[in-house]
């Protein structure tokens, strides 16, 4: 059965969300600092009351399944409370989603064992602590084929040497998801491993933090990591040995569908302003709304969200049937494609629109635009997905004839023609 419509249940805690993360969550942004420094006292003698709130709605974690700690609403109802959650900085934290966190304890969830989800699962989905996911590498980027940092067999322990790039919240993080190659002689696919390390284990140095677009050196939180001899024990690796490049496929489906789901919250705040803009602003001949060009931008901008919501929503539910994230691998990448372009093209028409102050810090515009380029890169590079997605496209199609097309009009004529000839004489017959 098709429909359009919320359960009046679940509705019911999204309405109460809406409000909720408007009036108690979205101020958060403009007073406290970074969401994953655990070390915030004051910020989290504000959270636990919070936390505790949302807990009481049965809204923590909501990606997680039950027997975790979570709700197990799926992915199309989760996509439903990210259009919220994603107006603000602090909210995730505030509803245990945050990423990268979320998608290291569906990794830790799946393939940890009881001593490791015990000593870093459990922590992390009581928000006592936050993690980081070390993969890509300053020479390869996200191309895990390129990957050259080694872990070797030494006893009862791993070695680890190389380096990592963009590892984010490397500062804050009690552990990270490392993933490394163990058999440099088999299919990289087959031959890299994901391990547990500790922070502050001997030989882990933060060489530096960058930041992104004009972040300052407080704000920047994006490591760029060095691995010098190690050494972790051999029950920190996760899963088995060649298996880190199908854990990592884990975290990054739902990783990728969550950052669009999140990305619907923030295009659709630059096109309320937008709006509020247009009917508030007065020129010569009347409001800046009855320009058609400004009616222009914001129908296409409607247009632009709602497509890419509805895309993102069906992907969800495909999700959510499948139970596997490599049935609708292809359905994800077009969500990974649509969502920068549209994040970025309604953004800027509503910096457009509001002029000198769209382009200064007064407004969240100028964030926005980096963000938008910032989603055309994270979990993968949006070309990548591109290619997934035609190749999974073209994967069942069957080839037609060599020189005509089969929409080839003459071709299908005659043949319709054949089909109905005897109907055809007796008309042609009866003239």
């Amino acid at each position: 059965m098709w429909s359009f419509e919320t359960d009046p249940e679940f509705q019911a805690k999204l309405d109460w969300a809406d409000a909720f993360v408007r009036e108690e969550v979205e101020p958060l942004d403009l007073v406290l600092g970074d969401p994953y420094d655990k070390s915030d006292e004051v910020a989290n003698r504000i959270l636990g009351p919070l936390q505790e709130q949302v807990r009481a709605q049965h809204l923590w974690a909501c990606h997680l399944r039950p027997e975790l700690g979570g709700e197990g609403y799926g992915q199309l109802q989760l996509a439903l409370l990210n259009e919220i959650l994603g107006r603000s900085r602090w909210a995730p934290t505030v509803f245990g989603t945050q990423a990268p966190d979320s998608g290291n304890a569906e990794i830790l969830a799946k393939y940890g064992t009881p001593e490791q989800k015990a000593t870093y699962l459990q922590p992390l989905l009581d928000s006592k602590i936050s993690s980081c996911y070390s993969m890509t590498e300053p020479h390869a980027g996200a191309d895990p084929t390129l990957f050259t940092t080694r872990a070797v067999r030494d006893g009862d322990e791993w070695v680890i040497n190389g380096e990592k790039w963009f590892s984010s919240n490397a500062r804050h993080s009690a552990f990270f998801l490392v993933m490394v190659v163990t058999d440099p002689e088999v299919d990289p696919h087959r031959g890299m491993s994901m391990f547990i390390v500790p922070a502050g284990t001997p030989g882990l140095e933060i060489v530096r933090d960058a930041g992104v677009g004009t972040e300052g050196p407080e704000e920047s939180s994006h490591a760029y990591l060095r691995y010098t001899d190690v050494r972790v024990p051999a029950d920190h690796l996760l899963g088995q040995p060649g298996e880190g490049f199908a854990i990592a496929q884990t975290r990054l489906g739902g990783g990728r569908i969550h950052h669009g789901m999140r990305t619907v919250a923030q295009v659709r705040k630059a096109l309320d302003l937008m709006l509020e803009r247009a009917v508030s602003r007065r020129l010569r001949n009347g409001r800046l709304a009855d320009s058609q060009l400004t009616q222009d931008a914001i129908a296409r901008s409607w247009i632009e969200l709602e497509q890419f919501r509805l895309l993102l929503l069906r992907t969800a539910w495909l999700i959510d049937k499948h139970q596997d994230y490599r049935a609708v691998r292809g359905d994800i990448a077009a969500v990974k494609v649509a969502m920068p372009d549209v994040y970025h093209s309604v953004v800027a028409r509503a910096m457009h629109l509001h002029g000198a102050l769209g382009m200064s810090n007064e407004l969240p515009f100028a964030k926005m635009l980096v963000d938008a380029q910032v989603m055309g890169m994270v979990d993968g590079p949006t070309e990548v997905h591109v290619f997934t997605l035609a190749k999974s496209l073209l994967r069942d199609v069957e080839p037609g004839d060599e020189l005509w097309s089969s929409g080839h009009l003459p071709t299908l004529r005659a043949k319709a023609r054949a089909k109905f000839a005897d109907v055809l004489e007796h008309e042609v017959a009866q003239l």
